[in-house]
């Protein structure tokens, strides 16, 4: 069992049979009464992100998972297909649980996927990746120290919004946590 207070973002637990993630969590105490824990949880099965309040002195099922690096190979309408490299056993996980993340796949990459009873969960991928620019307009020339934004193109599809001095063949990390631009990378 673990004591809700001990949950933090990245624990996972099991809760009314499900498995879930912790996102977010928040300690609330509100004057005399006691203390409340909010957490923010995605359901590892369905991909549900959901909102949990709990009392302090609480507690959920402990689960052990376990996390093996894979290598991206493709995917279709429904799934996403991994490989281990050591055993070439081939993985498959269900795009609704990967919420955006494939969309961020790159083919060969290697990331960390998180198994529960030998069921592939959710994977783990960096913060910020590298992608190319297919496509944006041509900037002004100047406008490389203003604030201001135009649409491009990523590799993968994804339209984002970048400086105006970014072109396209540019390099530029990507935050894989909302989809926005970083940073551009000099070669």
């Amino acid at each position: 069992m673990i004591p809700i207070t001990d949950l933090r973002a990245g624990t996972t637990f099991l809760l009314d049979g499900q498995p879930y993630i912790v996102l977010k969590y928040t300690h609330v105490k509100m004057g005399r009464g006691s203390a409340t824990i909010r957490v923010k949880v995605r359901n590892l099965k369905s991909g549900a992100t959901v909102e949990r309040t709990f009392g302090s002195g609480e507690s959920v099922s402990s689960i052990s998972t376990t996390k093996r690096k894979l290598q991206y190979l493709y995917m279709d309408q429904q799934n996403v297909y991994f490989m281990d490299p050591k055993t070439y056993e081939q993985v498959e996980i269900s795009k609704n649980i990967m919420e955006t993340q494939a969309t961020f796949l790159k083919e060969g990459a290697e990331v960390d996927v998180l198994f529960w009873e030998d069921k592939p969960l959710s994977i783990d991928i960096p913060n910020k990746v590298t992608m190319n620019i297919i496509e944006a307009e041509p900037g002004v020339k100047g406008d490389s120290a203003s604030n201001m934004y135009k649409q491009a193109v990523l590799e993968n599809g994804l339209r984002i919004k970048v400086p105006l001095f970014i072109k396209t063949g540019d390099r530029v990390n990507v935050d894989t946590r909302n989809g926005e631009y970083v940073e551009r990378i000099t070669r």
